[in-house]
């Protein structure tokens, strides 16, 4: 059993040198949330989660002297973040901002002499590609392009940039999209006819646009399509980033992640990696066509004689394990770096001498940094603790053989949201870098985490989380929040969640325990595969055996004043437990979830998911849909619910919510609904966050207080 003390102190404690300067006064910061002083300290609460500044980005120079990285900001006015661009030194002294326009300023891109930095931008009215220098001064726009720029990029030597727009697949020009658009907006009758899925995806309905991947010289010029023709997108909706396209070494070419699927693409998880000449002219190689499953992330080692990727082996599985595969630019077949490991790596980096991956991937409760070995694959942890993202290697000198490398990282805990670290490729010497929310974590009291394990399903070892209470006493017994998490391949590990941040529940006097039940990602694959076909049994029983373990092993929780709470799958398992577990809680919680397995395969987009969770189609497999279906069970509903929607969930959509909600109405059993129309799967806006947050806290105070 490993047991993790987790507290502020391991980021304010004099064990850590930390260098940090406080930025300048800024007129525009009057808007923001302000940091509370570090004396008026107060139990955390979702006014702290959502004004803290948020780290994403990271990128260091060429000469290894400056990491920029993008600083969220959070605007309660305006009801939304605010982006700019921030610089700090390699050594983590020099702390500045970079851009301060009230328009969003995201993407930086280095240059290759490390004096100016190609970025996005909204501030002349449409994202756009801008460069500043690093000495300061007016930005200068190089794109004007009558459609929005997104996922930047920037050729090695720096001569073309590479980025996104959406476009229709056929049209000749970018002027041919944005005619066609206007065409659609004068049009008076608003109907949409469709001959294929997607219709719609995620929280928007399609219109027949596509992500396409653009080059143009640096200098300027017209800009290429070089996806023309092609009924897919890259980067993928709704999540791909720059991650999915790489120039060559050379500059000459690109390789891009795709799904060209056709009509299949609702039920297929077939991505390959194409490869193209920046120019458009020519062919696109489909250099992954023999693997029907996912391949992506394009990475070149600095040698130019290497491309590292990731790819599944399993077609229609979105959580198969990912391993690193190394394709050489002299051809042949690829050769998996990472079959022996049981892990599932994302993020890649290559060091200075080719001779490493470095990569993140979650690992016990944890998301850590491993160092894997390109010769032969071994796998070698050098950051184990928190959630470490966005990995990346910064060397001071030209020279690697003669220069110091160091792995520039975000980290985020239990305790603390992300913040730049570095370290040495050893695993030594680690160094904060930038402490943004140094007073805003100070001001919040948080509860200590600790991590435990118990005996769970057929007997296997279960990791869990608990959060004691904010200012805990050992001799009060405490209700508790016992959090479901989604995926359901997925995982409650040391992060420092925005959704479902389990210190919101802390601060309000709940202990808060998570339990990373079978089917959960980083315990290793055939861990997460056993949820398939199986979501009501094995998860069902290791929550039912966390709390037990939870509840005997803290006698300071009070066992009769239990509220469970979930969202997505996490939401489905409430149902569940309504029906099969009706006397063990207080009160329930049940946000986004299905009611009715079958029927929502026909709401659904990714039709992927539930064809592999449940064995096939509700039609040739109706029993796969209804072995651990919730509504079988709402006989046995009585636990007072309060139920969450989203009205632009197209994941789980949200009639689902409302028939929950009209079935406890029905049964008599004390409901409520909240309904956020403007909110897809996930609860983004500030304000709305604030309501979710006072909503659920008021709920659970009714029932266990």
């Amino acid at each position: 059993m490993r047991t993790l003390a987790l507290s502020v102190a391991l980021f304010l404690g004099a064990s850590i040198a930390l260098r940090y300067e406080a930025p300048k006064a800024d007129p525009f910061q009057d808007r923001l949330v302000r940091p509370v002083l570090a004396a008026e300290t107060h139990p955390f609460s979702v006014q702290d989660m959502v004004g803290m500044d948020r780290i994403s980005d990271p990128q260091c120079s060429p000469d290894g002297k400056w990491i920029s990285f993008v600083l969220r900001t959070t605007d309660l006015d305006a009801n939304r973040g605010r982006t700019d661009l921030w610089l700090i030194g390699s050594d983590g002294v020099g702390l500045r901002r970079l851009t301060s326009h009230p328009a969003d300023d995201s993407n930086p891109c280095w240059s290759p002499d490390s004096r100016s930095i190609w970025f996005l931008s909204s501030r002349a009215g449409s994202s756009q590609v801008w460069q500043i220098s690093v000495d300061g001064g007016e930005a200068v726009q190089v794109t004007k392009l009558p459609l929005d720029v997104n996922n930047l990029s920037l050729s090695p030597d720096g001569t073309r940039i590479a980025f996104s727009l959406e476009v229709f697949p056929d049209a000749k020009t970018i002027e041919a999209t944005k005619d066609r658009l206007d065409a659609e907006a004068r049009r008076k009758s608003t109907g949409r006819i469709y001959d294929q899925l997607f219709i719609r995806h995620w929280d928007t309905w399609t219109d027949g646009r596509r992500n396409h991947i653009f080059t143009m010289p640096a200098g300027g010029g017209t800009p290429v399509d070089i996806m023309q023709g092609m009924d897919a997108d890259s980067p993928s909706k709704p999540f791909g980033g720059t991650e999915e396209f790489s120039f060559t070494p050379d500059g000459q070419s690109i390789v891009f992640t795709a799904r060209d699927a056709g009509r299949a693409e609702a039920w297929s998880t077939n991505f390959d990696l194409f490869l193209t000449g920046v120019d458009g002219r020519g062919s696109r190689r489909n250099l992954t066509g023999e693997n029907p499953a996912w391949d992506t992330t394009p990475v070149f080692s600095p040698d130019g004689k290497t491309m590292a990727y990731l790819a599944m082996a399993r077609a229609g599985f979105e959580a198969d394990r990912f391993r690193i595969l190394l394709l050489s630019s002299e051809g042949g077949r690829p050769r998996i770096l990472t079959e022996k490991w049981d892990r599932s790596p994302d993020s890649l980096a290559w060091s200075s001498d080719g001779r490493t991956i470095y990569a993140t991937a979650e690992n016990l409760g944890q998301k850590s940094l491993f160092a894997i070995d390109v010769e032969t694959g071994n796998p070698r942890t050098v950051v184990l603790d928190g959630t470490v993202n966005s990995p990346r290697v910064a060397v001071s000198n030209a020279d690697a053989r003669g220069g110091s490398e160091r792995i520039v990282y975000g980290l985020d805990t239990l305790t603390s949201p992300v913040e730049l670290f570095s370290v040495r490729p050893d695993g030594r010497d680690v160094r904060q870098l930038t402490n943004v929310n140094r007073e805003k974590v100070a001001a919040a009291r948080m509860g200590e985490a600790e991590q435990f394990t118990f005996k769970g399903a057929q007997d296997e070892t279960i990791y869990a989380y608990v959060v004691r209470p904010v200012d805990f006493d050992p001799a009060k017994r405490y209700p508790v929040a016992f959090l479901i998490h989604g995926g359901p391949q997925g995982s409650f590990g040391n992060h420092f969640h925005y959704r479902w941040n389990p210190q919101a529940y802390a601060g309000a006097g709940y202990a808060a325990v998570m339990v990373d039940f079978h089917g959960s990602t980083g315990y290793g694959q055939r861990f997460t595969d056993s949820i398939s076909n199986d979501w009501g049994g094995k998860p069902f029983v290791d929550l039912q055996k966390g709390l037990a373990a939870a509840l005997g092993r803290y006698p300071w929780m009070d066992g009769n004043r239990v509220a469970a709470l979930g969202a997505s799958y996490g939401a489905y398992m409430i149902n569940w437990i309504a029906g099969n577990w009706p006397d063990r809680f207080r009160c329930l919680v049940s946000h986004d979830g299905n009611l009715d397995e079958r029927f929502a395969y026909y709401g659904t987009e990714e039709l992927w998911f539930p064809e592999w969770e449940h064995g096939g189609t509700p039609w040739d497999n109706p029993a796969g849909y209804e072995k651990h279906n919730p509504q079988s069970m709402v006989k046995n509903w009585k636990t007072p619910m309060l139920v969450i929607h989203g009205g632009q969930d197209f994941r789980i959509v949200d009639s689902e919510g409302i028939a929950v909600f009209t079935a406890l109405q029905r049964r008599g059993v004390p409901s409520k609904f909240l309904y956020f129309p403007d909110e897809n799967h996930w609860v983004l806006k500030p304000a709305n966050s604030i309501q979710w947050h006072e909503t659920v806290i008021d709920w659970l105070n009714r029932w266990t207080k």
